[in-house]
C-alpha cells in the first residue's frame, strides 16, 4: 500500500508540474496532430529596453519578433508527443509555435482590420475555422494550400496589400497555451472539432480571401509579422 501511495504521489507532483504550455502543446501534436516548436517569445527581463520589447532572439531587424522557434536546432517541428513533452519540460515558459503548411495553414492581417474582417465574415454567414489573435494581428486558420493555389486566387485581385500575410509551408504563428485567463496570444473563435473527427475543421482558403483582401486594403502595410 505505502508503495502505491508513493506512485499517486509521484504523479500527483508530476502533472503539477506541467505548464499551460505543455499541456497545449500536447493537445496541438498529440490529439491534433499539428505540428508544433518551442517558440522564442519576446525579449527576457535581461534585454527590454523602454518602449515595446523586442524579439527574444536579440536581433534587432527580427522578421517574426517571438514567432519563430527558440532554437536554430529546434526547425524541425513535431506532433511526436513524447519530444513535445522533452521540449516543454525543458522549456516551461516558452511559447507555442505551430509549422504551417502541413496539416494547417494561415492567413494573417493587423488587429484592427482582422477584427473587422472577422465582424463582416461572421454576419454575412461565412463558416469560419479556427482565429486567434496576438498582441497586433488576427490570425485566420485554414486548409492547407500550395503556392501555386494561392498565386492563382491572389491573380484575380486588383491590388494584394502587403498587410496581409499568408503562412503556407515554411511558415510559423504563435498558439495560445491552455490558461483560464487570455494571454498574449489567445482564441477569438475556439478550434471546433466536428463529431466523429480527431482535428478541428479548418476552411479552405478560397472560401476567405476576398473578405481578407478587402479588410487588408485598409490596414497601413508592414514589413513585420510582430507577433
Amino acid at each position: 500500500m505505502r508503495e502505491i501511495l508513493g506512485r499517486r504521489r509521484k504523479i500527483s507532483l508530476r502533472r503539477r508540474g506541467r505548464t499551460a504550455s505543455l499541456d497545449a502543446a500536447l493537445v496541438y501534436a498529440g490529439r491534433w496532430q499539428w505540428r508544433v516548436v518551442p517558440g522564442v517569445g519576446l525579449d527576457r527581463p535581461v534585454r527590454r529596453t523602454a518602449g515595446a520589447p523586442g524579439c527574444g532572439c536579440g536581433r534587432p531587424a527580427c522578421a517574426v519578433p517571438g514567432a519563430h522557434p527558440l532554437d536554430p536546432g529546434l526547425l524541425a517541428a513535431t506532433r511526436d508527443p513524447r519530444m513535445v513533452r522533452w521540449w516543454f519540460t525543458s522549456r516551461p515558459d516558452a511559447p507555442v509555435v505551430l509549422a504551417t503548411g502541413d496539416r494547417v495553414s494561415a492567413a494573417s492581417l493587423p488587429a484592427v482590420a482582422g477584427a473587422r474582417a472577422l465582424e463582416v465574415m461572421e454576419r454575412l454567414g461565412c463558416r469560419l475555422g479556427p482565429v486567434l489573435a496576438t498582441p497586433t494581428r488576427y490570425v485566420f486558420l485554414v486548409a492547407p494550400y500550395s503556392l501555386p493555389e494561392l498565386g492563382e486566387l491572389l491573380d484575380t485581385q486588383d491590388w494584394v496589400p502587403t498587410s496581409l500575410r499568408y503562412h503556407g509551408d515554411g511558415g510559423y504563428v504563435a498558439l495560445p497555451s491552455a490558461t483560464e485567463t487570455p494571454g498574449p496570444v489567445h482564441w477569438v473563435r475556439c478550434p471546433v472539432v466536428p463529431a466523429g473527427e480527431d482535428t478541428p475543421w479548418l476552411p479552405r482558403i478560397d472560401a476567405l480571401v476576398d473578405a481578407l483582401v478587402r479588410a487588408g486594403r485598409t490596414s497601413p502595410d508592414g514589413d513585420r509579422l510582430r507577433y
